[in-house]
This record gives C-alpha cells, structure tokens and sequence, in this order.
C-alpha cells in the first residue's frame, strides 16, 4: 500500500477522478485499460491527427499537455478531447495543468478543444479552481492508499469504458 504523502498525481487522474474513483485506482496501480477499446482507438486517432499544425506536446512531470503555443502574447494550453460528453473531466485536468505551471511561475491560460464538434472552450484558472484542485487532490492520494479499488457501481460512461471488463466481466 502507497503513503499518502507519495502519490504523484497526475492530470489524467485529475480527469479520471471526475469519471469515475475506480478508474483512479486502477490507474494508479498502473492497470491500464484495453489499449484496443474503440474509444482509445478513436481518442489516439484524434489526438494524432486533430491540430497537426498548432501541437507542441509538451511533457510536465504530472502528464503531457496537448497544445502549447502563444496567442495574443499569452501562453496558452490546449487539452484536444474526442467530444465534450465528459468536458467537466477534461476541464478540470487542465486547470490542473494550468495550477502546476502556475506553481513553477508560468502564467497561462487554457483551451479545451473538441475538434469533431468544431468547438473550443476558454478555460481560466481562478482560486476557487486552485481550492477544488487541492480537494481532489487529497482526495486522490486517499483513493490511490486504499488497499482495493472502490466498489463498481454503474455510472452514465460505464458503456463507453475500457475498463468494463475489469468491472463487469
């Protein structure tokens, strides 16, 4: 079992906790889900192919940011996501990102982009997403210390999961 104290947490679990705490778990025990799953497969096919001009992946110790570049004399990060069905998620991972370069002196500003809906969204970070980002945080490290992952239970993505045969099998 982990210390608390120990747990690196990264963006992708910042997201995945807002998807699901199993997810978080299994994640972090470096139980990957299946790689084959047509929503991974999609997902990588956009993430290769979707911004090709604009993507600069740049790699932090806690996860790999899509797109960065300068607009209007700001930096900017851009988080590419196959739709927005889960934007809660993937707007709260990259506030993450944006609180950890915050925290090593870099301002910027961030940018959700859902290429198949030929939409983009304006994402800001402000103190009460540096709070909630501490909450979860601590929240993940408890999630990660448990000694078996959280309880399946159903939840709306459960049909679209790579994880699913972990769950439900």
């Amino acid at each position: 079992m982990q210390q608390a104290g120990y747990v690196h947490v990264t963006g992708t679990l910042v997201r995945y906790y807002y998807v699901c705490k199993r997810q978080v778990w299994l994640l972090a025990h470096q139980i990957v889900p299946d790689q084959e799953h047509e929503g991974i497969v999609v997902g990588r096919h956009i993430h290769e192919h979707a911004f090709k001009r604009e993507r600069k992946e740049v790699w932090l110790e806690s996860g790999k940011m899509d797109i960065v570049g300068m607009k209007d004399g700001k930096l900017v990060v851009g988080e590419v996501k196959k739709s927005s069905r889960s934007a809660d998620s993937a707007r709260m991972q990259l506030l993450f990102y944006l609180d950890e370069l915050k925290n090593r002196g870099i301002e910027a500003r961030g940018e959700l982009r859902f290429p198949k809906e030929k939409r983009r969204e304006a994402v800001e970070l402000t103190e009460d997403a540096i709070a909630e980002l501490e909450r979860v945080r601590t929240e993940i490290r408890e999630i990660v210390c448990m000694e078996t992952p959280p309880k399946a239970r159903r939840i709306k993505y459960c049909r679209g999961c790579a994880y699913a045969e972990l769950c439900w099998a």
